[in-house]
């Protein structure tokens, strides 16, 4: 097992991380910005490391100042948390080549399915089913043109290096093609610093249906079940998740869990990952992308298989066997997660950044929250806005939704400003009640644009 393990990230991931590290009896080290000084990881680590200024790409971006630190205290394993390093193939690359163990898959499997285009044709070479769509980069409008007429409108244009749903934009006629793929092109540029964008078909009344997968260094890869991620914003921004999917024919279930399973062996995947799927009403379902790392929504899938990733990742990373086979993967009850975010409705969801001046957190059966967040934090303005994450389990999703609504009744902030009562409202809201999900939920019946 490791001596030491760094934790290169912040927020509640980086508490989850350092909680599992004080069980398995392994020493930590957080590193921190200087807007995060205060922060809990810092706090609840066997020692700190101020690695930068506030802006991410001066801190938690700044691979040097990382890798320094995990060489001056004598860290022989590194978790890069969610976000931020966790998806970078030369990052991961820099790690092993100073002898520190990057708990997460290799760099080469990050590298082939970061890009979604290489992504894509991998996929299809394995035999599961991709979005109809162009084979690679669009090479011009002329180009994006042709492959409109061929898969027909709409269609999606998407950075070849997006995630998180952002570099993602619609497009539903001929007029609107050539405007929207030069903003694309731009904004992919812009935020990953490569400009490729390609095309697919995009799917009405779609479900986003994900799958937790997770692979051992000995060729053992098995998958954990699926999570239903369809309430999310119209910007590709998750809301709720849950484990596991609603509605969904057991035969799609099994299928789509094992193209996730075929997904990973595919690409040697080691350690834990996610395979995302789009699930058409017509019963298709389509690879969409796999993000190489621990999601935040794998609290729910912790819940009902008993299992924590966190600590099978580390046991991984450090050359144990899985030791479970598909067969020994049990799911138990139903469990709904709410991500909690300094956010104020009244003003378009705007960053809400401050000190908390009061914290009140729900409990009781089957409640588990995931903060780093505590009565006299500063959340500051830089990072990610989500302050918490709510999560209830019960025997049954009625009883799931009963036991997030009371929880989420529990809950109030003060000092800033949160989505609570926005959450509140999609739990309390009848067609969610009735798992007639899709990604146009929060357009069709709340109001998002």
């Amino acid at each position: 097992m490791f001596k030491k393990i760094l934790v290169a990230n912040r927020g509640d991931i980086a508490v989850r991380v350092i909680r599992a590290c004080k069980e398995l009896g392994i020493p930590t080290v957080a590193v921190y910005s200087q807007a995060d000084v205060d922060s809990l990881a810092v706090r609840m680590a066997d020692e700190a490391v101020c690695i930068g200024p506030a802006p991410s790409k001066e801190s938690y971006l700044h691979a040097p100042n990382i890798l320094s630190a995990a060489l001056i205290t004598g860290c022989d394993a590194l978790h890069p948390g969610i976000g931020f390093m966790a998806e970078s193939a030369s990052f991961a690359e820099a790690c092993t080549a100073m002898g520190i163990k990057f708990i997460g898959p290799s760099s080469s499997a990050i590298e082939k399915m970061g890009d979604k285009i290489t992504a894509k044709s991998t996929m299809r070479r394995a035999g599961v089913p991709v979005v109809p769509g162009g084979d690679g980069a669009v090479k011009d409008e002329a180009d994006a043109q042709r492959i409109a007429a061929q898969i027909g409108y709409p269609i999606k244009i998407k950075a070849s290096a997006g995630g998180g749903g952002r570099g993602i934009r619609t497009v539903f006629k001929d007029e609107e093609l050539g405007s929207t793929l030069k903003m694309a092109q731009a904004e992919a540029e812009a935020s990953f610093g490569n400009p490729d964008v390609y095309i697919e078909k995009h799917i009405e009344q779609m479900r986003h249906i994900e799958v937790q997968i997770i692979g051992d260094e000995h060729g053992n890869v098995v998958h954990l079940g699926e999570r239903d991620c369809s309430i999310q914003t119209a910007r590709h921004q998750k809301i709720l998740e849950e484990c596991r999917a609603p509605n969904l024919d057991d035969r799609i279930r099994r299928k789509i869990c094992e193209a996730a399973v075929k997904a990973a062996k595919a690409v040697n995947y080691q350690n834990a990952g996610t395979v995302e799927f789009i699930y058409a009403p017509n019963g298709e379902y389509y690879f969409m992308e796999m993000n190489t790392r621990l999601q935040i929504e794998h609290c729910v899938t912790e819940v009902v298989t008993n299992l924590d990733l966190v600590k099978l990742q580390i046991k991984i990373a450090a050359g144990q066997k899985l030791g479970l086979t598909q067969r020994d993967i049990t799911w138990t009850g139903h469990a709904i997660e709410a991500r909690l975010t300094a956010r104020d409705p009244e003003r378009g969801f705007a960053p809400s950044a401050g000190v908390i001046t009061g914290l009140r957190l729900p409990g009781g059966p089957g409640i588990r929250v995931d903060t780093h967040v505590y009565a006299g934090a500063n959340v500051p303005p830089y990072y990610d806005s989500m302050i918490a994450k709510i999560i209830a389990w019960d025997v049954d999703r009625n009883a799931a939704i009963a036991k997030l609504a009371r929880a989420l009744s529990e809950t109030d902030v003060d000092g800033i400003k949160t989505d609570v009562a926005f959450l509140r409202d999609i739990v309390d809201h009848p067609v969610f009640k009735s798992a007639d999900l899709s990604t146009n939920f929060l357009v069709e019946h709340m109001g998002d644009s």
